[in-house]
């Protein structure tokens, strides 16, 4: 992968004050990390979003900072969202050191296909979406891939264990925690069909749904009869 690289400027307007930077375009972040000075900073929102679809948070954005000599490596540990539009809030970039190890949540991602899945014999349960790693910012995987062809029946499952990494790669979540299961499709509920009795007995026969008449309230037939 090449190098992601973010111009970012050393900012200024703080507190409520962002909104007016997000109205021009401007995402509002800071940097902060091991034995680093935590920097507020601003950059392109339309430039950020274009590098962090490609990084996520797995991958390395090397943050130029305005006035400063050396980009500083990444990675991106939080991002808050406008709930109304999407948009960018704020960024939180952790600045690391290329030689120590650091943890990240590294997406799973599901490949292969089941036959019982093909045929509607059997529906795939994904109980975990990330798995937490221990590695070297380098050598953090994008995603972890799980191979669901394996699976042949009702109950198979793959577990964190079943996980391929790198040697550099420690995984931290529980080994024995499933990923990703075949479970039974559910089946569609029908509703019983109340049968009507046509017997000719004399006596009326309730049918499931017709009006009952309200408290004090007299039938039409019992008027005329009185």
């Amino acid at each position: 992968m090449q190098k992601l690289i973010l111009k970012a400027e050393k900012r200024t307007t703080l507190g409520s004050k962002v909104k007016k930077l997000r109205r021009q375009g401007i995402v509002p972040a800071n940097v902060f990390g091991k034995g680093v000075d935590s920097q507020a900073i601003q950059m392109n929102a339309v430039e950020f979003n274009r590098l962090y679809k490609e990084a996520g948070e797995t991958s390395l954005i090397w943050v130029k900072i305005e006035g400063e000599e050396k980009e500083r490596p990444t990675l991106v540990t939080s991002v808050a969202f406008n709930p109304m539009t999407g948009d960018k809030m704020h960024v939180d970039f952790h600045q690391v050191n290329l030689k120590e190890k650091v943890t990240a949540n590294v997406p799973v991602e599901i490949v292969g296909e089941s036959d019982l899945i093909k045929t509607n014999a059997a529906i795939l349960s994904q109980s975990l979406n990330e798995i937490e790693i221990e590695a070297l910012p380098t050598d953090i995987p994008e995603n972890i891939t799980f191979d669901i062809s394996s699976l042949k029946q009702i109950g198979d499952h793959l577990k964190v264990s079943d996980a391929k990494v790198g040697a550099d790669v420690e995984i931290k979540t529980d080994p024995e925690q499933i990923v990703v299961s075949l479970q039974e499709p559910q089946k569609e509920e029908v509703a019983p069909v109340a049968e009507v009795s046509e017997e000719i007995t004399g006596a009326e026969v309730p049918v499931e749904g017709a009006a009952k008449p309200a408290e004090g309230e007299v039938k039409a037939e019992e008027t005329k009869k009185e």
